[in-house]
């Protein structure tokens, strides 16, 4: 017999008949006389009750089954409408794939997220990391769905770069040097045209620089992948490792790119809505009960759009004492982004034109001569999920600006050369892929929406 998945079971017309499923225990409840358990094979949110009695030949082997034991299980359909369940599966016979041992980690009782973190093979088995890995699948369908239904051409860009799109100077080095025996130069500096690249590399911060070039050639692009930054910061809402979308448009100036944005933003909201009800509902039951609510708002919403500067002027006008003081030039703390899509327009907010010196270098220079055409986007409880600009397409510009950084022009020649063949207006913006997860969800730390966390001192397998 074909082995059919509780998803299909529970999803589809309910008829009875034989049937055989197979799975994990996830609850059982034994007596003398009669069992419950509460099997799940991965396929759906919620578990299938399997009933056996003593009828069953093995009966006591199967009473004796710790959690997560890996079952299979022949038995009848029987509908249930008057239970909280559909149906129910009366077993005739269950065979043990593999037993769980008694000193199995994850017992029928709530652990903390702190203790998962310390079980990061085990606990997608949870339902609220169960939730979360799911969500995150849907969430990378959506990305995609979204970006190819509007003809935008996927892009893949290099892992291992020279260039440090970010210019902050956070780049993980990588070498194929021997560190115990290191060539050096005559005055003393490794001799980094022994690599095996010929130059120092390290592992990408952003895959922008190397996306662009294609939309200057297809109009529409992206690129959806890890990213790294060799930072120290112990925060919920930062990790070393961590996954970007970065679309670059051609033709379209920072209100175009906001409007895609925006639209991007209801669109996965709906999708992962759609596609799982059962997660997004046990989030709103268990993590957050204001979620759902909160998403409804934002789909509804026309997302507000404010200046740095009036965005300064509000949070020094807003009476509340922040750690940080919100002054011009500074940048806008995690504090202030909270406050002013979480409680000042209680929705999703776009900050535009920041000042020249808190942005990246190629990001289009304002008319004033002080700010550049960027733009964050701002959400309630987590603050920043995407950042983006039009692009600096004139090349004067773009090379007077990377002198003044102290950049080495030499080595973005190729970058500067697209200002000199067919410059047009562009603009592109990264989203934080764990970020919006963390948005979507209610999960406040970004190590619980990450299979195996990156960040300072852990990295665990």
């Amino acid at each position: 017999m074909k082995r059919t998945e509780i998803k299909q079971l529970l999803t589809q017309p309910y008829t009875e008949g034989s049937v055989y499923v197979a799975g994990w225990i996830r609850t059982a409840r034994q007596s003398s006389k009669v069992g419950f358990i509460e099997l799940n094979d991965g396929s759906q949110f919620g578990n299938l009750q399997i009933v056996y009695d003593k009828d069953l030949a093995n009966f006591n082997e199967i009473n004796k089954l710790g959690l997560s034991a890996a079952i299979e299980v022949w038995g009848e359909v029987v509908l249930t409408p008057e239970m909280k369940q559909p149906l129910e599966i009366r077993a005739t016979k269950i065979e043990v794939m593999g037993d769980s041992a008694k000193d199995y980690p994850l017992q029928k009782k709530r652990h903390s997220l702190e203790y998962l973190r310390t079980q990061l093979t085990l606990r997608p088995r949870t339902n609220t990391f169960m939730a979360v890995f799911r969500v995150r699948s849907v969430l990378s369908m959506a990305i995609h769905q979204f970006f190819q239904d509007r003809g935008f051409v996927y892009v893949h860009t290099p892992i291992l770069t020279s260039a440090d799109a970010e210019g902050a100077g956070e780049m993980f080095q990588v070498t194929s040097l021997d560190l115990n025996d290191l060539p050096m130069t005559e005055d003393g500096r490794v001799d980094y045209s022994k690599e095996l690249f010929g130059k120092k590399m390290g592992l990408t911060v952003s895959g922008q620089l190397a996306v662009e070039p294609f939309a200057l050639s297809f109009s529409k692009v992206y690129t959806f992948g890890p990213t790294f930054r060799a930072e120290n910061s112990n925060t919920v809402r930062h990790a070393n490792e961590f996954w970007m979308i970065e679309p670059e448009i051609s033709f379209c100036d920072l209100d175009c790119m906001m409007d895609i944005i925006e639209e991007m933003v209801k669109y996965l909201i709906d999708y992962v809505l759609e596609q799982a009800p059962q997660e997004m509902q046990f989030f709103n039951d268990r993590i957050d009960n204001s979620l759902l609510e909160r998403l409804e708002v934002v789909r509804q919403s026309r997302f507000a759009r404010i200046s740095y500067t009036e965005a300064i002027e509000l949070l020094q006008a807003s009476g509340k004492s922040f750690e940080f003081k919100p002054v011009w030039g500074q940048e806008i703390q995690t504090e202030h982004e909270k406050y002013l899509a979480g409680e000042y327009f209680k929705q999703p907010v776009f900050v535009t034109d920041y000042p020249t010196d808190a942005k990246a270098f190629y990001m289009k220079l304002s008319d004033d001569g002080k700010t550049v055409r960027a733009c964050d986007l701002l959400v309630p409880a987590i603050g920043e999920i995407v950042g983006g600009s039009q692009r600096e397409d004139d090349f004067e510009r773009l090379k007077a600006e990377m002198e003044r950084r102290g950049m080495p022009t030499k080595e973005y020649q190729w970058y500067l050369d697209l200002r000199r063949y067919g410059s047009a207006v562009h603009s592109g913006f990264g989203l934080g892929f764990d970020r919006i997860i963390q948005y979507l969800t209610g999960i406040a730390n970004i190590r619980d929406v990450q299979a195996y966390p990156r960040t300072p001192h852990n990295a665990e397998h």
